[in-house]
């Protein structure tokens, strides 16, 4: 007599044996159209890196065991390669098509500090075209690969990081001066190495040096050239499951122009002080699943990203149909990211049900002038978020490269004194967004909407807000026909102030303040 299981059982029994199995649900009553992300899948062919001579012992190198192992897994046309437990000391890892990378449980995969062991490669990084060192984790062209399992992926990040001394009590600022590395002339700024220092001082915007043209030039500020620990370009079915990264030198993962990406139950961890320390910055990708993760950065945690300024629209790839669901954030500059380098366009975003802890935002809108691209079709729902020391929900097109709270109003009151420029392919546009069930508590502010005079944000709309203890209600400036809807803001401060506001309806209150000097007003 056949044995009949209950139909959650069968269910059950599959997600099991396939990890990368995805609820076909979360398409449902989507926002948009978008196509079902395609999960990468592999011929039933395995290999252990110890066939190939590699040792988890934490002294021997294993990067030419790893990657024979990778490659002789793609030439018999696809499989799995094990890592098994153990330390494994390694340089950079090349993914190649049709591999899965499995790491076993107690299975922590180290990078090795040695700067030498990272080329100087031709890459974008914050979406400009520039030079780096080579990731730890890469793959370029590459079609239906994963990294799964139970396994840890440490970049040994803090020998190549510089660290700012505010970020660091006294004791632990003296034990990394002791350490060894260089500080800048101000005090202010510690660096692995006197030519990371150098790289820094070459850096005229952002992380990318300018005016460093010769080999050895670039041989010399190599520690500068802070890569990514996980870069995935140009490539198709791509699937992160299960696996710890941590302590990248600094993005942490990096999939760029890549199509069908799925990253679902990965955790990633940096520390809260590291520079750049950002968890996810998915770049001009399409069709892309950010499902049941966790994510602790020192930098952005969730990011949406399409390139810089004139590179970006150059490339004109936008990221686009993508959802994020089930995540959680530990720390983080932001809990949920658009920009600051978004020149490319973004749209058809859907974000639902995550869950922000101490990010310094939580759902964080930045560019400024020059970038260009459009933000548009942004759905976001089911948000809980506490202790935020600035805005709960935040757009703000003055960004000027610092994190929340680095700012000083002297900066932001010098960009808004510049002259109003024309509308141009440069100008930056945030619209058709809309946002609604957000909780939060322990709020520094409950929104800011800080939009360009040639170009407002337009066409926002929020609805079932619940803000409490916060130190400010709500601030617009340069906006245009935003929608608050069933807001309730428990705050000591102004409840709300407009300026530069056209068509604002909050609460069933129409308002319009077209001068410059902010209204206090009541919600």
């Amino acid at each position: 007599m056949a044995l009949s299981l209950p139909l959650l059982s069968v269910q059950n029994t599959v997600k099991a044996q396939n990890r990368n199995y995805i609820d076909e649900s979360i398409y449902e009553n989507l926002p948009f159209e978008m196509p079902k992300v395609q999960q990468p899948v592999f011929p039933d062919y395995t290999v252990n890196i110890t066939d190939f001579g590699a040792k988890g012992d934490g002294i021997m190198l294993n990067t030419q065991a790893i990657n024979d192992a990778i490659k002789a897994v793609n030439t018999k046309g696809g499989g799995k390669v094990i890592i098994p437990e153990g330390l494994w000391l390694t340089g950079p890892i090349v993914l190649l098509s049709n591999v899965n990378l499995y790491t076993e449980k107690n299975a922590l995969v180290l990078f090795t500090a040695d700067f030498e062991a990272y080329p100087i490669i031709k890459t974008s990084f914050e979406g400009l075209d520039t030079h780096r060192c080579q990731s730890p984790i890469s793959a370029l062209g590459a079609e239906n690969i994963a990294i799964t399992g139970q396994g840890v992926f440490d970049g040994s990040g803090d020998s190549w990081r510089p660290v700012k001394k505010d970020k660091m009590t006294a004791g632990q600022w003296s034990n990394l001066v002791n350490s060894g590395g260089v500080v800048d002339k101000s005090g202010s700024i510690w660096y692995p190495t006197a030519g990371a220092l150098k790289g820094a001082m070459a850096t005229k915007e952002f992380n990318n040096p300018s005016d460093i043209k010769s080999e050895e030039e670039w041989n010399e500020i190599r520690p500068w050239l802070r890569p990514v620990l996980l870069s995935i370009v140009k490539s198709k079915k791509v699937l992160l499951d299960g696996v710890t990264f941590k302590n990248s030198p600094s993005w942490c993962l990096h999939p760029l122009s890549c199509e069908h990406v799925t990253i679902q139950n990965v955790r990633v961890f940096n520390p809260w002080y590291s520079q750049n320390g950002d968890a996810l910055d998915l770049e001009s990708c399409k069709n892309a699943l950010i499902i049941n993760n966790i994510f602790d950065a020192g930098d952005d945690a969730i990011c949406i990203k399409s390139g810089k300024d004139a590179d970006g629209r150059k490339r004109g790839e936008p990221c686009q149909n993508v959802i994020v669901k089930d995540n959680t954030v530990l720390h983080g500059h932001g809990g949920f990211v658009v920009g600051s380098e978004m020149s490319g366009g973004v749209k058809n975003v859907y974000v639902t049900n995550c869950t922000f802890l101490g990010t310094d935002v939580g759902l964080r809108f930045k560019s400024t002038r020059g970038r260009g691209g459009v933000v548009e079709s942004i759905y976001i729902s089911n948000i809980n978020m506490i202790d935020i020391p600035h805005e709960a929900l935040l757009f703000d097109l003055y960004y000027g490269g610092k994190a929340a709270g680095e700012e000083t109003e002297n900066d932001l009151a010098n960009r808004m004194k510049s002259s109003i420029p024309p509308v141009t392919e440069e100008t930056p546009a945030f619209r058709n967004i809309h946002i609604s069930n957000i909780t939060g508590k322990g709020i520094g502010r409950a929104m800011f909407f800080n939009g360009l005079p040639e170009m407002p944000i337009r066409n926002v709309h929020v609805k079932d807000v619940v803000i409490t203890d916060a130190k400010q209600g709500i601030v617009i400036s340069q906006a245009e026909n935003v929608s608050i809807e069933n807001v309730k803001i428990e705050t000591k401060g102004a409840t709300l102030q407009v300026k530069n506001a056209k068509d604002l309806k909050i609460n069933g209150k129409a308002y319009n303040n077209s001068a410059d000097k902010a209204q206090n007003l009541d919600l």
